[in-house]
């Protein structure tokens, strides 16, 4: 790939992630901060769930089959910034929900057509994709310490700073390098659905792991949603311990101590081949789901005083948490799989964690926060009780993996 491409695709991805990392953690913080209760917060959270399982129609037979893909993105990335700046004006919850809803059937295609419009511009994927990838990851950690550091996490701004990149990014797309539709016949449902990779089920383990993927995602749904104020609480209420009757102060900077997260999972990422030859596929999930209870735990009965290191530490854990569990499991479904329906069972697994876990997750955490808010004027969440739902879930995935998991990929790969 020239080095001109190259740069081009990598000042994609970083706009790409900016426009996703502006808004999609300190979501839920905003929209508790005008009014929303924990079931409203949770119910828009799912529309981006939503989004994930309608995208797949909208990316795989518009890009695919009838326009260049950098159009596409142009087109969405142009829509999105309009439906945005409606966002910053909007907070009442029906309007809200909907107007959300359309836009992130804007945004959810753009994940997977950056990628591809990426790919096919190289001849060799594995080696140059993760240098353009990576700087999405750079560009999360960038726009929320911005966003920490200026105190937007509670603010429309956070829909501001999209709306603009989300502009740039459209015009920007229509410079990108030429991506024109190579599908060709006729395309059905089943073929998007990963209707061919259903053989898969026939065997246990995969049958298993599929489950255990859809569960854990609402575990990955609870953090999403919640992380950002239960933080910001623990640092509220030890701030007006420490200072009674001052005023708070603008920013704890939570979403800078929060993209810790994502600095962690570029070193587990790092780590995660050393770590398959050395304990194989289902040790490394079962180490990813011991790190989910953990990790809530520590969300659950941590506090910013002298336990604040449970904190930090469920912030840390959320690259082993995704890249152990996660990532592996797609290297897991890649060797069941097969050259055949490879890309068909990647995107059963997609269609089937982002999409409807990440949505039942959602609406779970949002209720599940809503029934430990107290009542009254200065309503106040159990967050420890609220954490303890998604830990009980991640101790129920690693029973029944433990259980009844068993790898044979090695097998196979031996004999291949």
């Amino acid at each position: 790939m020239k080095s001109g491409a190259r740069i081009q695709l990598m000042i994609m991805m970083f706009l790409q992630f900016v426009v996703w990392g502006a808004w999609y953690g300190q979501l839920s913080k905003y929209l508790f901060a005008i009014g929303f209760d924990g079931a409203q917060v949770g119910n828009i959270y799912s529309t981006f769930s939503i989004a994930m399982i309608i995208s797949p129609f909208i990316a795989g037979m518009i890009a695919d089959r009838f326009f260049a893909a950098q159009k596409v993105l142009g087109v969405l990335n142009i829509a999105g910034a309009v439906l945005l700046f409606f966002l910053t004006r909007i907070t009442d919850y029906p309007t809200f929900y909907i107007v959300m809803l359309l836009y992130c059937l804007t945004f959810a295609p753009t994940i997977a057509l950056t990628s591809s419009i990426s790919m096919r511009q190289m001849s060799n994927p594995e080696k140059e994709f993760p240098a353009i990838r990576v700087l999405g990851t750079i560009a999360w950690i960038a726009v929320t310490n911005l966003v920490g550091y200026m105190g937007w996490g509670d603010k429309n701004t956070i829909f501001y700073v999209s709306m603009i990149t989300a502009a740039v990014m459209g015009l920007y797309s229509f410079t990108l390098p030429n991506t024109p539709p190579v599908a060709k016949g006729p395309v059905s449902f089943g073929h998007i659905v990963g209707k061919d990779a259903f053989v898969l089920f026939k065997d246990r383990s995969f049958a298993i792991f599929f489950i255990s993927s859809v569960l854990i995602c609402i575990p990955l749904s609870f953090y999403y949603a919640m992380a950002n104020p239960s933080i910001t609480d623990a640092y509220k209420a030890a701030y007006i311990a420490a200072h009674p009757g001052q005023a708070l102060p603008e920013t704890f900077y939570v979403e800078n101590k929060m993209s810790l997260g994502q600095a962690s999972e570029v070193f587990f990422m790092l780590l995660l081949p050393f770590a398959y030859k050395r304990f194989g596929i289902k040790n490394i999930l079962i180490i990813g789901l011991l790190a989910w209870i953990i990790r809530f735990i520590f969300f659950g009965y941590g506090n910013a005083g002298s336990a604040e290191w449970m904190l930090y530490g469920g912030i840390i854990l959320h690259g082993l948490c995704y890249d152990f569990f996660f990532v592996s499991g797609m290297i897991y479904t890649d060797l069941k799989a097969g050259e055949k329906i490879k890309a068909q069972a990647q995107g059963l697994i997609s269609l089937a964690t982002y999409g409807l876990g990440m949505y039942i997750g959602s609406v779970i955490s949002g209720y599940v926060a809503k029934m430990y808010t107290s009542e009254g004027p200065e309503a106040v969440v159990n967050w420890t009780k609220v954490w303890m739902v998604p830990a009980g879930i991640a101790v129920v995935v690693l029973l029944l993996f433990v259980l009844f998991f068993k790898d044979n990929t090695r097998n196979k790969t031996a004999g291949a």
